[in-house]
């Protein structure tokens, strides 16, 4: 005869899963939904993109230069190389002006100087 303990069984184990409550497994199945849900946007081609990478983006098409440097969760940007006109004009517009926030959002976008 088995007995039953009062300890729970440890979670990722089959007797945790065959304890589960119907919450659990409602849990799983919205978040199932909502993976596929994300999965399809990005292959119907949906717009995933976020304003700051949007401008990150179009930074670099226009042959900006700047690199992040990203230490302790610190970026910083380095420029050894001039911008091309258009893409330094892009910057100083549409980037020094965003807040301190919205630039770092930015920044953390760009190529950082550990890749090639």
């Amino acid at each position: 005869m088995m007995s039953k303990s009062a300890i729970p069984p440890e979670s990722g184990t089959d007797d945790a899963r065959s304890a589960d409550t119907q919450q659990a497994a409602d849990d799983r199945r919205r978040t199932l939904e909502k993976a596929r849900s994300n999965a399809r946007a990005v292959i119907d081609g949906g717009d995933t993109e976020t304003p700051s990478l949007k401008l990150a983006t179009e930074y670099l098409r226009l042959g900006g230069r700047r690199r992040s440097k990203i230490d302790d969760n610190i970026t910083e940007v380095r420029q050894w190389d001039q911008d091309p006109p258009e893409a330094e004009r892009f910057w100083k517009e549409r980037v020094e002006t965003l807040s301190k926030d919205e630039r770092k959002q930015v920044e953390d976008f760009l190529p950082t100087i550990n890749t090639p």
